[in-house]
Parts: structure tokens; sequence; C-alpha cells
């Protein structure tokens, strides 16, 4: 039979103390309700709904068509949220997977098991459950006689003995569709909460005969919600770990996992080493045998073969083959660096082509700016591509050396296998093999230093 999932994420979090919706926050460089989305998807559900209340409209644009979002506009209870939904499945002719949208561990095998079982068992409900250590805060199963789940504690409402008990509600259910609803509708708030809770729902179905089965999590880290930054802080450790060891095991070196931050969805190639203290993010794409890092940022970047960047920054641009960044250059959305191309010490490029074999060595400033193949900007060189209302462009042709201190006023145009002499002010267009100049003559006046000290010697004390 069809299967359908509704991800519930009305809450507003109020200890993550924040503005943003919870299911918003980001773990491993995505939202966490897009792990979530994920799993039910991949667990085989062909119609998901989004329940949402605090901040409905950014989850609505979040999930985009991935789901449909229905609204919860009173926070009343799990069951309410779920009740939500009746309109899009009261109708529905399979089974629901109900799933809380702040737990971006779970997976999707965990939850084809659950699924499977609630098959085979012919079940009306069942429930996802875990054996904790330390199960405070969750919900308790309540198992009768012959060990068949009878109802769920909610903590605020447990008495010593219930609270004694390890196995805990996740909050994941699979139910048969059929009659779900109008079980939900006969609910009552009577609790500690004054709420509507989705757990009431085991006791009532097991009031009435029907069959209830439970499924344990093999691992209960997948079933860790996230109430507050502490929680979304060991969360996203978790993840980070897991990604960082997939990479590892596809051939990639990460010499220390524990001090590598690496979002999911980021793909590096064999071979390539990736040093402490660097952080790699978005949608990145690093090719085989690179080095990157130690203390370099890379965020949506396309990195070729080869590459070294070291102590850098890259942030949305494209490197090609065999290029060297760093250390301390900054690469600023929208730039191509061509294949061998070398960045080198404190030095930002902004919006600019680099052709092949280029180089870039040393405290300069290139922006909005087209760069030819094997040319050379030599230290401290800048394009001075702003007027104080529009950014103009520079263009540098090929096998062109630009002399160290120049200041390159845009609109400028230097021609290929041209030459700008060092301390220049480059104003106007300079021809292809020309040599630009564009400062004082020198003067020297002898003796200077003599005369200096006499005219200091001849003041009058004071």
């Amino acid at each position: 039979m069809s299967l359908a999932a509704v991800i519930l994420a009305a809450g507003k979090g109020t200890r993550m103390k924040s503005g943003l919706p919870k299911v918003m926050h980001r773990v491993c460089g995505r939202p966490m309700i897009q792990y979530v989305l994920e799993a039910v998807r991949g667990a085989g559900a062909t119609k998901i709904v989004v329940v949402a209340g605090f901040g409905g409209d950014l989850v609505a644009r979040t999930v985009g068509d991935r789901a449909e979002v229905v609204y919860q506009q009173e926070q009343l209870g799990t069951a309410h949220a779920l009740l939500q939904a009746a309109p899009l499945l009261g109708d529905f002719p399979g089974h629901i997977l109900v799933v809380c949208g702040d737990t971006p561990l779970i997976t999707a095998a965990t939850l084809s098991r659950l699924v499977d079982a609630h098959r085979e068992g012919a079940a009306r409900a069942t429930l996802l459950t875990a054996c904790l250590d330390d199960p405070t805060g969750y919900g308790r199963v309540i198992r009768d006689g012959a060990g068949r789940v009878s109802r769920i504690v909610e903590q605020r409402d447990a008495s010593p003995d219930q609270l004694a008990v390890k196995e805990v509600n996740t909050g994941i259910y699979c139910f048969a569709a059929a009659g779900l609803f109008d079980a939900l509708a006969a609910l009552s708030p009577e609790n500690a909460q004054g709420e509507y809770y989705l757990t009431d729902i085991i006791e009532h179905y097991v009031h009435q005969n029907r069959p209830v089965a439970a499924v344990a999590v093999d691992d209960p880290v997948e079933i860790l919600g996230i109430n507050d930054r502490c929680q979304l802080a060991r969360v996203e450790g978790v993840l980070r770990r897991k990604v960082v060891e997939e990479l590892m095991l596809s051939g990639v070196t990460v010499m220390d996992p524990s001090s590598t931050f690496i979002d999911r969805g980021v793909r590096i190639g064999r071979d390539t080493v990736v040093y402490p203290f660097t952080i790699i993010e978005g949608s990145t794409v690093i090719g085989t045998n690179c080095i990157i890092g130690p203390g370099s940022r890379l965020v949506d970047a396309t990195v070729g073969d080869g590459v070294i960047i070291e102590q850098s920054v890259v942030r949305e641009s494209k490197i090609g083959d065999n290029c060297s960044i760093g250390p301390y250059a900054y690469i600023r959305p929208g730039c191509i660096l061509e294949g061998e191309v070398k960045v080198g010490d404190f030095v930002e490029l902004k919006k600019t082509t680099v052709g092949r074999g280029s180089k870039v060595p040393h405290l300069s400033y290139v922006g909005d700016a087209t760069v030819g193949s094997g040319v050379n900007v030599g230290a401290g060189t800048i394009t001075c591509n702003y007027d104080g209302k529009n950014k103009w462009p520079t263009i540098i042709g090929d096998g062109a050396f630009i002399g160290s201190n120049t200041n390159l006023v845009a609109p400028v145009t230097v021609g290929e296998k041209a030459y700008i002499g060092a301390g220049s002010t480059i104003t106007k267009d300079v021809p292809p093999g020309a040599l630009g100049v564009a400062r004082g003559r020198q003067k020297n006046i002898e003796n200077w230093s003599r005369r200096r000290e006499r005219m200091k010697d001849a003041r009058p004390e004071t």
C-alpha cells in the first residue's frame, strides 16, 4: 500500500531563543528539516506534508516543491498538529509515517524498517522506540504484563515508577491511514500541558483492541532531537563526524577530523589532503590530489585537480587545475582562475578572471578585471575599479608585465606584452608591447642630510 509522510515542524523552539523557526536552524550547512525530508523520501513516501507554524512562510519557501505545507495556527499539541494534515490525507489509501522535523539524524533505513514492521504486523499504529540510559525528557513506553505496548506517558505526567522506565517514545510513528484522523479528533487535552498529545492515540487504539506495535531503533543517536543550542551542537558534531568519515573512506585524507568542518553535500576527490582548522561549506567541489589548509575556508567553490589552498578564503569561485593560492589570500565571489595560476600572500581578487599561468604573487587587489595568460602582476598593484558610483573594468592582455606598486585606474586596458613601470598610476590605455610609465621624475638634492643638520642646529632653543 502507498506511504505518505507528515513532518511536524510547527514548533517555535522557545529554548533556541531565536527569531528563526527551530527546523530552519542549520546542521552541517543545511536547515535540519531538509534531512528529514530526504529520510522520508528515501523510506518510500510518495506524498509528503509538512505542518508549519511559527515562521511558516520561511519553512514553506525552504521546502519548495518537495512537500505540501499546511499550517497549525495555534500550538495545541502534536495530535492537533497532525490533524491539520487531514484535508490532504483524510482519504489517503495507505499508511502515514509521522516524523518530527527536528530529528535530522534519522535515516531512511530506520524509517523503512519501521514501515516494513508496521505493514507485516498489520498494526493500526507502530511506534519507533529507543532504550536510553538517561531517558530524561522523553515520554516513557509503558507495556502490559504480556510485554505489549499499552500507552505512552509524557515525563510531566509520569509517576515515579513510570519515570524509571528506560524505553522511550521517539516521536516517530507509522499509522494506518484509515480512521486515523477520526481517532485524533476524539482525543482530549487532559494532561499537565493542556495539549492534544499524539502519544494518547496509542492508549486510544489499545482500548479499542486495535493492534499496536513497536520497533526499537538500532542506534539511539538517530533519534536525538534539537531543542536548544547545546543539542544543536551535539547533533552537528555527530553528523560532521559522519561526513568526514565517509570522505576518508572514499580516499580523502582528513588529518584531524575533530578540527575540520565539512558540510553535507561537499564533494572531494581522491588523494586530496585536508589540513586542520579548515571549513568547507555549501556546494563546494574539490578535485583530486589537492592540498587544502590549514586554516582555509571554501564556500560554494569549484576547485580543480592538484590545487593548493593554504590559509585562504575562496567564495563562489572556480579554481582551475594546479593553481596555488595563499597563504592569506581572499578570492571573493565571481572569480575564475584558469590552470596553473598563482595567487600569493595578502592578495584579494573580486569578480576577476585570471588566465593560465598568470601570477599575482603579493599584496595586491584585483577587482572587476580580466587578466590574460602569462601575466605577472607585481607586488602592491591595485585596480582602482570604483569611482564612488560605478564599478569599472580593467583588462590586462596576455604576457603583460605589471610593475610593483602600480595603480590601474579603470576603465583601462593594458595590451598584450605591454610593460608598466613600477610605481605608475595608469589612467590611459597602454598599447600592446608598449611601456607605460606614469610617475614624477626623480630629483636628487645633494648634501641634503648635512644641510638639514645645519638648519636644525640654527634653530633657537625654546
